[in-house]
């Protein structure tokens, strides 16, 4: 794993009020009873500057020591423009410094039993001494505390994931299997982080990943560096065909969608399945395995390797080229903000998007659109909407351009 995914979109004033929110819930986990976040009487076992304050929280960062601080700030993510990267370089300035208290003026102090926090059990079960910088994520339905921990000379060693409810927690369980079957699949082209340990405390699923070293220097991203990689995995547990509408794929995706049907959005997604049935359930596909969120933000590209992070989407018997047609449309949100234009131009891009994983011409618009339903399902199961994801009506973007490509097949 690598320092979290930024947000494309600046924070809105009801994201933030949401991030205050999850702040005291996340603090309430991490340090529960007989731990206190107020900093009551004993003694402190941790202290956190707030970045960059309390009523718009985007990190904690161990405030004890100041370069593990400023190594924190400096690895928690990577800033996707050069005026990000100069305001990230001016807070680990200030942090490294320690003139942090004139930018930063909230602080949080726990107090209590050391042993009673996530710091201890982290440091029991990796049988080290370490610092922990908590994110903390704009809303949606698959949020979870992610943990940056640090060496006490810091040394950004370990990632961890929280799964904290329903959703979460088996997310945090898939992402475990997922790099487990990963680091057995002899992959070439492309490196993914180990885990560490996987566990659960009081009723937290926890998973601990190395850090890749995203710090090194970048290097040009070719096309076919990114294929050759997601051509790696596709191929990690090896190939099947056969039409669609006889495949296991077909069949576990009308199981999720029988989950969603009851809702508005879901009604429509499932008439548009049935045209697409109509019309293509004959179609012969190829099948393999996906990252499942193969986006901008979730690699790096380095001269010795291709890291690529956050597994927790992993899934097998997928049709081939969904890892191609997701990044593509990622980012196409990521770059013009028009969710609805960025499904359109995906869509018009299928031939030339899925030429290279060997998918027939008659099947690359068919590909391109059950990637479509796919996501949408996922949107709905997870209940993105209310959860106040940023995308997560459906109606408002990915919906009208699927209905509309799958009637005109």
């Amino acid at each position: 794993m690598s320092p979290v995914k930024t947000a494309p979109a600046e924070l809105t004033a009801d994201d933030a009020a949401l991030r205050t929110q999850y702040l005291n819930e996340v603090l309430g986990l991490l340090y529960p009873p007989p731990c206190d976040t107020a900093g009551g009487e004993g003694p402190v076992i941790a202290e956190y500057l707030v970045v960059p304050n309390a009523r718009r929280p985007r990190l904690l960062v161990p405030a004890l020591n100041a370069s593990v601080a400023a190594a924190a700030v400096r690895r928690y993510a990577e800033p996707q423009s050069r005026l990000a990267r100069l305001k990230r370089d001016a807070v680990v300035a200030a942090v490294h410094t320690r003139t942090s208290g004139l930018l930063f003026r909230d602080r949080i102090r726990v107090t209590g039993s050391a042993t009673a926090g996530i710091d201890g059990y982290l440091s029991d079960a990796l049988r080290r001494d370490l610092a922990v910088s908590i994110h903390i994520g704009p809303a949606r339905a698959n949020r979870k505390p992610v943990l940056q921990l640090l060496s006490t000379e810091g040394e950004t060693f370990a990632f961890g994931k929280l799964g904290t409810g329903a959703l979460t927690r088996r997310l945090v369980r898939a992402e475990t299997a997922a790099l487990t079957t990963l680091n057995d699949a002899g992959l070439t082209k492309l490196a993914v982080p180990r885990v560490l340990h996987a566990g659960r405390w009081r009723d937290i699923e926890v998973l601990i990943q190395s850090a890749l070293p995203v710090w090194l220097p970048r290097a040009p991203l070719t096309a076919k560096r990114l294929t050759a990689a997601m051509l790696d995995v596709a191929g990690c547990r090896g190939y099947t065909a056969g039409s669609l509408t006889a495949s296991s794929y077909w069949r576990e995706l009308q199981e999720r969608l029988a989950a969603v049907a009851d809702r508005p959005e879901g009604a429509a997604l499932s008439a548009a399945v049935g045209v697409l049935a109509a019309h293509s359930g004959d179609t012969t596909l190829r099948y393999g395995a996906w990252h499942g969120d193969w986006a901008p933000w979730n690699m790096a590209n380095l001269e010795s390797a291709l890291l690529v992070w956050d597994w927790e989407r992993f899934a097998t018997g997928v049709p081939v080229g969904f890892d191609a047609v997701h990044h593509e449309l990622q980012r196409r949100i990521q770059s013009t903000g028009d969710a609805r234009a960025a499904v359109e131009a995906t869509v018009r891009r299928s031939d030339e998007l899925l030429a290279p994983f060997g998918v027939a011409p008659v099947s690359r618009e068919i590909t391109a659109l059950l990637y479509l339903v796919d996501l949408a399902v996922r949107y709905l199961t997870d209940r993105q909407a209310e959860a106040g994801a940023r995308l997560g009506v459906l109606g408002t973007w990915l919906l009208p351009v699927l209905i509309r490509r799958v009637e005109e097949l």
